[in-house]
């Protein structure tokens, strides 16, 4: 547990060889915590793998708090961990939120990046915002989309993000959770291919960590400038080699954010799985994964 301004004590764990390649892997969300899953897309021999949950949630505490939680106090968290394990340069890995916090921790750091291997790619612009959360999404999904955008009177559905964000930070504790499970449950029932529409049962814990982060940074638009920061700053890390791993069918994170960020990035190359939506588990995003990562440690 490593303590970081604003009162917040940080879960970080290491794995894998401790005189290896060191990788850091940025998990989803925000809010979406670390798993022992996300240990094995790594080569214990050859990799010094780092994992941590972000403030707020997993095993970092205080649980589900949103009080000195931004992107930036992430990217400083980032590098706290770096300094703190002693590491020059290391590879960043990560997928969907953990995409864009790594794209804009290279931004912010560049001579810190040996690559960035992504999956998944959200750039928290308000293009996407509006296509998970004002409809675009839910016209493949109705069902789900009614129900998770009926759980508010009808004049507020026209901002879903502002309608919930009223519910996940009210008084009523009891009415938080049952927000957070209906926010967590629209989108676990769209991140797998092979979905069927039903969605998991998250504990309240989990679901009120995760649903409260995503929902803070999506209404502060991720802490960034402006509406396309990312893109804008692409030049910056021009030099650095990247991979991009996609899934055709991604429901949650469309191909063509990953694309638009291809073009951008004459160092990146992008691996399009047909057969494959949004989730790190789908199979073929997970052979594309561990694919690059054995290969990296031959190149």
């Amino acid at each position: 547990m490593m303590a970081v301004p604003g009162n917040h004590k940080v879960y970080v764990e290491e794995c894998g060889n401790p005189d290896g390649v060191p990788v850091v892997v940025l998990h989803g969300g925000p809010g979406g915590g670390c798993s022992p899953g996300m240990r094995r897309f790594f080569d214990p021999s050859h990799y010094r793998t780092i994992l941590f949950d972000q403030r707020g949630c997993g095993r970092s505490t205080p649980n589900a708090s949103v009080e000195n939680n931004t992107t930036w106090d992430l990217v400083a968290d980032i590098e706290r961990i770096r300094e703190e394990l002693k590491i020059d340069k290391w590879s960043v890995f990560g997928g969907s939120w953990g995409a864009t916090l790594a794209l804009i921790y290279a931004q912010a750091h560049p001579d810190r990046v040996k690559n960035l291997i992504l999956r998944g790619v959200f750039t928290m612009t308000k293009a996407e915002i509006a296509w998970f959360y004002g409809g675009g999404a839910g016209a493949f999904w109705p069902e789900q989309w009614r129900a998770f955008s009926h759980m508010v009177p009808k004049q507020e559905r026209n901002d879903l993000v502002a309608a919930y964000h009223k519910r996940l930070f009210g008084r009523d504790h009891a009415e938080q959770t049952r927000f957070a499970r209906a926010w967590a449950g629209w989108e676990s029932q769209l991140a797998s291919i092979n979905s069927n529409g039903q969605r998991g049962s998250p504990s309240g814990t989990y679901a009120r960590a995760f649903a409260r982060l995503e929902n803070h940074y999506f209404i502060n638009d991720g802490f960034l400038e402006e509406d396309g920061q990312i893109f804008r700053d692409m030049p910056k890390i021009q030099h650095i080699p990247g991979f991009i791993v996609q899934g055709r069918y991604d429901m949650i994170c469309p191909p063509i954010t990953s694309q638009r960020l291809h073009s951008l990035w004459p160092a990146s190359d992008l691996r399009m799985v047909t057969h494959a939506g949004h989730a790190l588990s789908e199979p073929g995003i997970t052979e594309e994964l561990v694919g690059i990562m054995d290969g990296l440690i031959t190149a």
